[in-house]
């Protein structure tokens, strides 16, 4: 659940009552949709309200105590408010988090000296001052909203998306499991930037995976049940029996290695060491951990992880991992995504464990059971990269807006989705030009804005938002 600290802010020469009934509205609004609130009492502060240095003192000092509780500050003006309480109250806080100015709307029979707000002016007081103290914040898309209106409900949803983002990608965990394959130096990454903005990556060698795993009796009671959770996920009915138990054997050791260092998502080396060492892909397992909103890529693709991660905080769904594979005959605004097969269930149709084609060629196909198939069908896309660039040392990324069609599609085993994107060549060019890997992440939902948000004015990324 997400926790607000809320400022209600005051000008004690406008009526009390705005101040007592638009402190009621918004939290009533705020725990109804679902969220938690901290926030100053009408013990500690005049009506529970921040207006003078004492008051902003005792807010900051709040939620300084709750620091590790707050994920975003919302400032609600019930009427004028006073913009350097607020600035105060948030600079003493200390906290680092998203913000979100809200004015509560006039009415035009109420401009009286006991019912007007001027919250409609005083907004951009408090703007103004918190831009001078150099604290970033957003902004609702309406300058004025009414706590009881779904378009206020729909901003604090999305600013709520914003919170998540932020502080999941800066605290994020990320498990890298193998070496990269040797050829895909496409995916080389700066762990130390990525660092510097708080996402530690842990590294597990694939050698320490296939000796747990061989210490795990058939019969173990993990195994069985990870087994039961495999055949209750996907249609298994052609994978043979010691291929499902290798698949079980993999899940019980990650998963263990996952919980004991509390890591958010992963990347794993999918081949060709799994296929020559054990005998088995792992896209199933990925696939499920996915599912489950802890994203997991290929080819130990760790920007790719974090590209998952970030369309999987915004959305609050699962994300996929896709290749820009092939255009769509003639259509320039089309193409097709493609992976052997480690998209989440819920991103496809009807999902069914495979062997992969493509590396059962060289491999063995009786190496590669654990792939998944599965198309996506028609709605709604946001697609995402997050790289790093170590010649400008910086994080950069690209992200925007489409949909996946029901366009047909000869029967490619695997996973693999139609999508449609405006001026997708345009798109193309930027990503060739910019140095961009071949990978992307997609969700089956709009939030573009969010990551606009959350990776360019909260975090500080170079960012390009197609077609936005």
């Amino acid at each position: 659940m997400t926790t607000f600290g809320v400022i209600v802010t005051n000008r004690n020469f406008f009526a009390d009552h705005l101040v007592v009934n638009g402190r009621q509205k918004i939290l009533e609004r705020l725990h109804t949709l679902g969220y938690k609130t901290i926030i100053v009492d009408e013990e500690t502060t005049p009506l529970g309200a921040v207006e003078t240095w004492n008051d902003a003192k005792k807010c900051g000092e709040l939620f300084r105590r709750h620091q590790d509780e707050i994920d975003g500050i919302i400032v609600s003006l019930p009427n004028f408010g006073n913009e350097q309480g607020v600035a105060d109250a948030i600079r003493e806080s200390k906290l680092d988090v998203p913000i979100l100015v809200h004015a509560f709307p006039d009415s035009t029979d109420m401009l009286t000296a006991a019912g007007r707000r001027d919250a409609f002016c005083g907004k951009l007081s408090v703007t103004n001052n918190l831009y001078q103290y150099e604290i970033p914040f957003s902004v609702t898309q309406s300058h004025t909203l009414n706590p009881d209106s779904d378009e206020f409900a729909a901003e604090i949803s999305k600013f709520a998306a914003i919170c998540r983002t932020v502080k999941g990608l800066t605290n994020a965990r990320i498990g890298a499991i193998g070496a990269r394959p040797g050829a895909f130096k496409t995916v080389r990454y700066s762990e130390k930037l990525f660092e510097s903005v708080g996402m530690s990556v842990q590294t597990l060698d694939l050698s320490d995976v296939f000796g747990w795993v061989r210490r795990l009796d058939d019969n173990d009671a993990k195994v069985n049940a990870e087994i039961e959770r495999i055949k209750s996920y996907a249609i298994y009915k052609d994978v043979p029996t010691e291929s499902l138990r290798k698949i079980a054997k993999l899940a019980v050791t990650i998963r263990g290695w996952m919980s004991d260092n509390d890591i958010t998502s992963t990347a794993i080396q999918c081949w060709d060491s799994l296929q020559s060492n054990y005998g088995v892909n792992v896209c199933t397992l990925m696939s499920m951990m996915s599912d489950d909103l802890m994203p997991s890529a290929c080819e130990t693709d760790i920007a790719g992880t974090v590209s998952m991660y970030a369309l999987t905080l915004a959305s609050s769904k699962p994300s996929a991992l896709v290749d820009w594979n092939n255009n769509y005959d003639d259509d320039p605004n089309k193409c097709i995504y493609f992976h052997c097969g480690n998209w989440a269930k819920s991103l496809v149709k009807e999902i069914r464990i495979s062997t992969a084609e493509v590396l059962g060629t060289t491999l063995g196909p009786e190496n590669t059971w654990g792939a998944t198939d599965g198309r996506t069908p028609a709605g709604p896309l946001t697609y995402a990269r997050i790289d790093t660039d170590d010649r400008l040392g910086l994080i950069k990324s690209y992200f925007g807006e489409g949909k996946t069609t029901n366009d047909p599609l000869s029967r490619i085993p695997g996973n693999s989705a139609v999508v449609e994107v405006a001026d997708l060549q345009g798109l193309m060019r930027y990503v060739a030009k910019n140095g961009f890997a071949h990978h992307c992440a997609m969700t089956d939902a709009f939030v573009a804005d969010v990551l606009d948000e959350a990776l360019d004015y909260y975090l500080g990324w170079d960012v390009y938002r197609h077609g936005g």
